[in-house]
């Protein structure tokens, strides 16, 4: 295995560090705020991350401006790490498995909606950010 290798997992291992304390820690906080039967930590991070993820590559994307390993750290570490929808799954199955489908249901809408509207909102707030040249 090669240095560059080495560097590349250890930018995405670090990063996905920092993305899972800060998913703990903002799902964490949600959950200690409402403290409902509904997953309301897991909807919140994600669309959080959706949010990011849609803003901060549109912007790499369209500007050039993140290197090749500034991306991994954060768009497969940092937001790999945050992002919940491993646990998204299990805590809709579980709503489900606990005879609560519309919980279940209401769940997994809200999550793709939420989700792919923050993406799209991100990438429009990126779009109309002024460049400097």
């Amino acid at each position: 295995m090669g240095t560059g290798v080495l560097i590349r997992m250890a930018l995405v291992g670090l990063g996905g560090m920092i993305g899972a304390l800060l998913r703990y820690g903002v799902g964490g906080a949600v959950e200690g705020v409402f403290n409902s039967r509904f997953p309301l930590g897991t909807l919140m991070v994600n669309t959080a991350g959706c949010l990011a993820i849609g803003f901060l590559f549109t912007l790499a994307d369209a500007r050039g401006f993140l290197t090749q390993q500034f991306r991994l750290f954060v768009f497969v570490g940092i937001l790999g790490g945050f992002t919940t929808f491993p646990s998204f799954g299990h805590e809709t199955f579980a709503l489900w498995r606990e005879g609560l489908p519309a919980r279940a249901v209401l769940n997994a809408a809200a999550s793709m909606i939420l989700g792919l509207g923050a993406v799209y909102l991100g990438h429009v707030i990126a779009r109309i950010i002024p460049t400097n040249s």
